[in-house]
């Protein structure tokens, strides 16, 4: 839709499936989304018009959250695939599977940084919600909220 609200365009044509968490890529053609349109939650790119809808993850488990890396090269998202959600990365196309976290909590809602260095994530690995950031590559894991208040969904600011 415009910017005022005005023309909205229904871009999914499912009326069956929760489409919603969507990312727009950094160069504006593509947008990745979750949807249970296949029973379970997994991840689908398609193009700014809705068509080419492709499904990137297909399995058990429940895949949350797409999130372009800077360069469009990367989408990271969360999964309960090994039982709790851990953040993991893959190639903009579904290959390369990476998990970046692993512990006993539920880390969601991933977002990376500008320069792509960097992504923060929602985790209750402290006993309540707080905000973290690691490496791209899964390394030094700080929590950058540690705080009694509930602390979610992170966004880098552009």
């Amino acid at each position: 839709m415009n910017t005022d609200g005005s023309d909205p365009v229904n871009l999914s044509n499912d009326d069956f499936a929760n489409d919603r968490f969507l990312s727009w890529s950094p160069d504006g053609t593509r947008i990745a989304f979750e949807s249970d349109r296949i029973g379970d939650f997994e991840i689908y790119t398609m193009d700014i018009e809705g068509s080419n809808v492709v499904n990137l993850t297909d399995d058990f488990a429940n895949d949350r959250c797409p999130s372009w890396s800077p360069d469009g090269s990367l989408l990271a998202f969360a999964s309960d695939r090994i039982g709790d959600f851990e953040i993991y990365t893959m190639n903009a196309d579904g290959t390369n599977l990476i998990q970046l976290t692993d512990s006993p909590a539920n880390d969601r809602s991933p977002s990376w940084s500008a320069d792509g260095t960097w992504i923060v994530f929602e985790t209750d690995r402290d006993a309540n919600s707080e905000v973290y950031r690691i490496g791209v590559d899964g390394t030094g894991p700080v929590n950058l909220g540690n705080d009694a208040g509930i602390d979610w969904a992170p966004m880098w600011a552009p």
